[in-house]
C-alpha cells in the first residue's frame, strides 16, 4: 500500500508565535526532510549554513533573505535553492509562514 500525506492548506498548518521562531518537522523521507517555521515579525535567524543542499519556500509575509552576498525582499510565493554550506539568514518583516526543504546530498 502506498503511503502518502495531502495537506489541502499548508499555511493552516504553520503557527506563528507571538515572539520568537516556531518550527516543526512536517515529514522526513530519507535523507529529505521538510520543516515548516513560522516567524513573528522583527524576527531573525542569523547567518548559518545547511550540510545538505535546501530549498526556502515563504507561504505568507515578507522577509529580508541573505544568500551568500546577495539580500532578497521575499514575498508570498517566493522561492530559494541553496547548495550546501551557503551562508544565509532570515529576517521577519512581518509574520512569516515558511518551508523549508532540506534535500538528499553529501555531507
Amino acid at each position: 500500500m502506498d503511503v502518502y500525506r495531502f495537506i489541502e492548506n499548508i499555511a493552516q498548518e504553520i503557527k506563528v508565535p507571538e515572539k520568537g521562531i516556531w518550527s516543526q518537522t512536517l515529514q522526513r523521507e530519507g535523507a529529505a526532510k521538510v520543516i515548516i517555521f513560522g516567524f513573528a515579525a522583527g524576527e531573525e535567524l542569523s547567518e548559518h549554513t545547511a550540510s545538505v543542499p535546501a530549498i526556502l519556500h515563504f507561504v505568507e509575509g515578507e522577509a529580508e533573505v541573505t544568500l551568500g552576498s546577495d539580500r532578497f525582499s521575499a514575498r508570498a510565493g517566493s522561492w530559494a535553492f541553496m547548495p550546501a554550506k551557503l551562508p544565509h539568514s532570515i529576517q521577519a518583516k512581518s509574520e512569516v509562514r515558511m518551508i523549508l526543504y532540506l534535500l538528499p546530498g553529501t555531507v
